[in-house]
């Protein structure tokens, strides 16, 4: 039998190899998977060729033997033009329109000069046909329509609402220019708003990006795991109206790349336990540092070395499980020049979270959904990727995750026990499922010991969040007002949402020990806020630290995915940071 299974994850060695030969760096994680799920590999510690890595290979036949299909992100060209709507040729002319550009005088003519002219072409018929379909402009609302008398073949117009002058309102047009798309499996696209008058130079550029990022996450679909996937037909997307040039294009290729970074997170978060272990994290993590490395470097942790550096919080989650834990730094430094500034971006990664002896149970404990525990490790690696790519000057960036598992076994760790972390500060565990702080800690403590002056970690680490802000609202703790403004401006230009909440020191009492220097947990109340004031505990005050909790925003429920929520802004606030 043993036989019979090293001969199968032979077979599929040299099949991901061939794959990968011809592949390019956009789908490392997709061939990594094909290649890693097949076989159990020894802690990759530096940036040695595929062919090194195989070569120290366990042979083991993967849990439930799930291969993911290895699929090639479609490439979608963008370009910013000044062409005459009624003269653009392709598939779909997409019209963003608000409310007030819908309205209609007296002789149910549009006012607004682009639908006017529109109109005009196409003789009358676009303002008949958006009245028969009860078309009004209203945010979610979209028709496409075949009408001759373009250049396209189809228009469509895409409601926003009242007023639109946000990031998320504009991504939102993309994501409705690509729900088109795939429904009229369109190849050649243009977006055009029907008033840009009141954008200036700068929002142009902001509106022209969102539109971008918007349609290249929108057409995104993860389909490695089922069994037949449809093949995307679109190729291109024209904006126009926002004006042309460098400028613009290189808006749009920043874009592009930011998205690359989200798409890869959702990706992380979308692939199940079996399939994304600690191992595998920390090579998605060195394949990425290869990729880009003449500004990444990666140093992967074994547990005996986490075990070195006194790390007995992590290691005491990771414990229980058959797959070690993995303890993963990227550092990206600038190409040219010294770095001003170093920042830590440091992620929780737990890629399946039982809640050990206090196991999730019951309704609403979403046990099954656990692989998004370590959405806070793929929001920081989606950074890492996108910042590979846009190489900012003037910043050091530390990329910082303490990988592991909670499950339950005789060598876990259990309800009261003490555990002390790398600064010497004890723990006593009153609740096994309040594991994903113990990692934090001690990789907190990593990354003030690389000298940095900011951190940002992002974790999905509370229930409590989920139930103040619900399901689309990060929450945001920090005690520096300098740093909020630096994540929250970034934050705006990404569309992504976030609310700063309090850090009422006086519940630090709750999270007091009797034995230990304090417990992990502090009850129900303020969850939220006494997991940051445990997470401050590891924080040197000399440093800039901010919490993001994004237990809320990490999945959607009615696509039933990953977000990929938080890169776009720290990609963004590194950009702030950088010279």
């Amino acid at each position: 039998m043993a036989a019979r299974v090293v001969t199968l994850a032979s077979a599929f060695v040299h099949s991901s190899s061939s794959a990968s030969s011809s592949s390019s760096s956009s789908s490392l994680f997709r061939q990594r998977l094909s290649f890693r799920i097949t076989l159990t590999v020894k802690p990759f510690l530096g940036s040695s060729s595929r062919g090194k890595l195989m070569a120290h290979t366990i042979a083991k036949a993967t849990l439930g033997l799930t291969l993911p299909s290895i699929i090639e992100p479609p490439k979608i060209s963008f370009a910013a033009k000044d062409v005459d709507v009624v003269e653009w040729k392709g598939d779909i002319l997409a019209v963003g329109v608000t409310e007030k550009d819908m309205a209609k005088d007296e002789n149910s003519k549009f006012p607004n000069p682009i639908l006017k002219k529109l109109d005009a072409h196409l003789s009358g018929l676009l303002a008949e046909a958006s009245s028969e379909e009860d078309f009004t402009g209203k945010a979610g609302q979209s028709v496409v329509l075949r009408l001759p008398g373009l250049g396209s073949k189809r228009i469509g117009l895409i409601g926003l609402g009242k007023t639109a002058s946000t990031a998320s309102a504009f991504q939102g047009l993309g994501e409705a220019v690509a729900a088109a798309a795939k429904t009229a499996n369109a190849s050649d696209v243009a977006v055009v708003l029907a008033d840009s008058t009141g954008l200036s130079a700068e929002l142009k550029l902001a509106t022209a990006s969102a539109i971008a990022s918007g349609t290249v996450l929108g057409i995104h679909e993860d389909t490695r795991y089922k069994s037949e996937s449809k093949k995307l037909a679109l190729k291109s997307v024209d904006i126009l109206g926002l004006g042309a040039g460098p400028e613009l294009d290189k808006k749009l290729k920043y874009a592009e790349e930011v998205s690359s970074g989200i798409i890869f997170g959702r990706e992380l978060v979308n692939s199940p336990a079996n399939v994304l272990t600690p191992a595998v994290l920390a090579e998605e993590a060195s394949k990425i540092a290869s990729a880009y490395s003449d500004v990444l470097s990666a140093t992967i942790l074994t547990a005996k070395q986490c075990e070195e550096l006194k790390m007995g919080s992590y290691l005491g989650v990771a414990a229980a499980s058959a797959n070690p834990p993995h303890f993963i730094h990227l550092c990206y430094k600038p190409l040219n020049g010294p770095a001003k500034v170093k920042l830590a971006l440091v992620g929780k990664g737990l890629t399946f979270d039982s809640g050990g002896y206090n196991i999730k149970t019951g309704p609403g404990c979403s046990i099954e959904l656990m692989k998004f525990d370590m959405g806070g490790s793929a929001a920081v690696l989606g950074a890492a990727k996108a910042i590979g790519q846009v190489k900012p000057p003037g910043v050091e960036v530390h990329f910082i995750i303490a990988a592991c598992e909670n499950m339950i076994s005789g060598t876990g760790m259990r309800p009261g026990d003490i555990v002390t972390a790398s600064n010497g500060k004890t723990i006593e565990v009153n609740n096994t499922d309040a594991e994903g702080r113990l990692t934090l800690a001690d990789a907190l403590v990593y990354a003030c010991n690389q000298g940095v002056e900011k951190i940002v970690d992002l974790a999905t680490l509370t229930g409590a969040c989920v139930v103040a802000l619900g399901p689309s609202v990060a929450g945001v703790f920090t005690p520096s007002d300098d740093l909020a403004k630096e994540v929250f401006d970034a934050a705006e230009i990404s569309g992504e949402k976030l609310w700063r909440m309090p850090l009422e020191e006086s519940y630090w009492d709750s999270m007091k020990s009797g034995v230990a220097d304090m417990v992990n947990t502090g009850g129900r109340p303020g969850g939220a806020i006494t997991a940051a004031l445990f997470l401050k505990q590891f924080v040197d005050e000399k440093v800039q630290w901010m919490h993001i909790d994004i237990a809320g925003p990490v999945w959607n429920d009615k696509k039933k995915s990953a977000t990929g929520f938080g890169i776009a802004t720290l990609v963004e606030w590194v950009l702030t940071n950088s010279s």
